[in-house]
Parts: C-alpha cells; sequence; structure tokens
C-alpha cells in the first residue's frame, strides 16, 4: 500500500517557513538557499495536492489548514529529534534524559536547582517539557515526570518527593491598618483567586481552617499558578497557593499572609517513569537527585513551621 510521506527535508522547511514566516530566514535556520527552500515547497505542494501558502505583498501566508499541519509536523519533528539522539546514545552513560513537568514548579523550584545536577551529570542532556496532566507513557516521548497529585499511574512507578503545604496571601496593601492578618469572614469579603486545575483549593482550605466555604469557588481564574501568583502581586485578591513556590515574595514583602493556617494538601509529588525504566541510569540518577533536593526542601518546612514563620 502506498503511503503519504513526504520527505523529511521538505517538511523541516515547511515548519520553520510558517513558524517563522519567512524563506529567508528558514534557509538561514536550515543552512540552505532561498531557492533550495523554495523548491522543497513547491516540491512538498505538488506531493500533498493543494497550495499550501498564498503570496500578499512579497509575504507567504500559510493556509489555515497548513498553519495546523505545521503544528503537528514541528512535534513529530521535535520527537524524532529525541528519538534518533536516544538511539545514538543508547548504551551509552548519559545522552538525552526527556522530563515531563509542571510549568510553574518548574520555573520557579526545579530550573533554579538545575545546574546542580547538570554539573554532577555532564553526559546527561536534559530536555524539559511542559506537562499539567497525566498522559500515556507508551504514546509519548517522555522518560520522566513530576506529578502531582495521588500516587495513581497506570503502568508506572510513582517515587514520593515531598509534600505540599498551601497558604493564603495576598498584596500587603490588602490588610488593613495595623493588622497583620485577616480572619476567615474578611477573607472572604475579598476576591478569591482561583486556580483552575484545583477548582476545589479554596473549599478545602476555609473548611480545614474551620470556616463555612462560602462562595469558595467564586473568583477569576487562572490556569498557570504563576498566573495565580502575578494576579495575588497585583493586588486583585487573596490566593491559595504552595508556600514553598513564593518563598521569594514572602521573603522580599511583595506578599503576606493573609492567614496564620498552613494546609498540608493530601496530594504530594511524585517522580513518575515507566517500569520500563526501572533501570535507566539516568532516570535512577536524576530521580535520586530528586528526592535528595526534595528532602531539603521538607527540612526547610519544618523548620519554617517550627519557628512559627
Amino acid at each position: 500500500m502506498r503511503r503519504t510521506l513526504p520527505p523529511t527535508s521538505s517538511l523541516a522547511c515547511f515548519e520553520s517557513t510558517v513558524r517563522l514566516g519567512s524563506v529567508t530566514l528558514a534557509a538561514e535556520e536550515l543552512g540552505l538557499t532561498q531557492s533550495a527552500v523554495s523548491k522543497r515547497l513547491s516540491g512538498l505542494e505538488e506531493l500533498l495536492g493543494r497550495k499550501l501558502f498564498t503570496r500578499e505583498q512579497r509575504q507567504l501566508i500559510p493556509a489555515p489548514a497548513a498553519r495546523e499541519y505545521a503544528k503537528e509536523v514541528s512535534e513529530i519533528i521535535n520527537r524524532l529529534e529525541i528519538s534518533t539522539a536516544r538511539l545514538i546514545s543508547h548504551g551509552r552513560q548519559g545522552g538525552v534524559l526527556t522530563v515531563a513537568i509542571l510549568p510553574t514548579f518548574g520555573a520557579r523550584w526545579l530550573v533554579p536547582r538545575l545546574n546542580e545536577f547538570l554539573s554532577e551529570n555532564p553526559l546527561i542532556e536534559i530536555n524539559l517539557i511542559s506537562k499539567i496532566s497525566p498522559f500515556d507513557f507508551e504514546n509519548e516521548i517522555t522518560d520522566v515526570a513530576i506529578h502531582f497529585g495521588l500516587p495513581q499511574w497506570d503502568k508506572a512507578h510513582c517515587e514520593y518527593l515531598m509534600d505540599e503545604a498551601v497558604v493564603a496571601v495576598c498584596e500587603p496593601s490588602l490588610l488593613k491598618m495595623g493588622k497583620t492578618v485577616m480572619d476567615t469572614d474578611e477573607i472572604k469579603s475579598h476576591t478569591l483567586i482561583q486556580h483552575t486545575t484545583r477548582p476545589n483549593l479554596w473549599n478545602d482550605w476555609l473548611k480545614n481552617c474551620g470556616s463555612r466555604p462560602t462562595g469558595a469557588t467564586v473568583g477569576p481564574r487562572f490556569e498557570f499558578y504563576s498566573h495565580v501568583i502575578e494576579a495575588a502581586l497585583a493586588g486583585i485578591g487573596v490566593a491559595v497557593l504552595p508556600e514553598f513556590l513564593i518563598k521569594k515574595e514572602l521573603d522580599r514583602g511583595m506578599l503576606t499572609l493573609a492567614h496564620e493556617y498552613r494546609l498540608v494538601c493530601k496530594e504530594r509529588y511524585y517522580a513518575v517513569y515507566p517500569a520500563k525504566n526501572s533501570h535507566n541510569s539516568n532516570v535512577v540518577e536524576f530521580v535520586n537527585w530528586l528526592k535528595e533536593k526534595c528532602e531539603e526542601q521538607a527540612e526547610l518546612f519544618h523548620r519554617i513551621t517550627n519557628s512559627g514563620r
């Protein structure tokens, strides 16, 4: 059976042209001449039997269907590059380690510490990708994932990393003159900033704090913790956030505790990897390093708790 498989060189030219918006820039990125890129684009259009671009004032404008195709091609090319690098490094110490991370956890906790791991493991090349929800290791090229939730992931090992304590915080100007914290009724009188993927967080915090969670799910919603943090910094309202993710803002007085109560969540952080990677030296090294860093985080949490902050 004949398969419609365009040459990878043509697909690379197409993806680069759409992404950069220019044949000239695509040629520079790929180390080709403009005419070579144009020839490959024409060949791809001939193979597919449709026009992928229109010309407007000397610019190439991709058709809507071509834009969608380019997104899928980009993902495929990225996976091919990772798979090829993994094959080349197979059997050797080091190589590519693809890690799926929670966006804000990655930006605020993992990346600032990552140089230590890279210095200790110079042969390992880290490839970080952002993931919010669980996925199938069989169908996605990922060696290990950072998971927040319960230790439930089909066909995978979950290794405990650390707990999470959340606190209610706000921009200092929201506190009444002369007060260092609010009571729960005062907190509920403010806008409650919501996290889309954790819609019950305010409800849980208020109930465990001994307050009726009236109106706990009402308020502006943000998908990422980074956006929730920015909303709190902007004085939009009060937010419930993992304390370790906002340590810098608390230490600098950019945010302050709106209430002294800390809720230790039933969900926890885990390193998750497929069973087939249980003997992968890169995965083992990375997970062990994560555990070490998380133990340090736990010790810091206990010191803060015992000192009453």
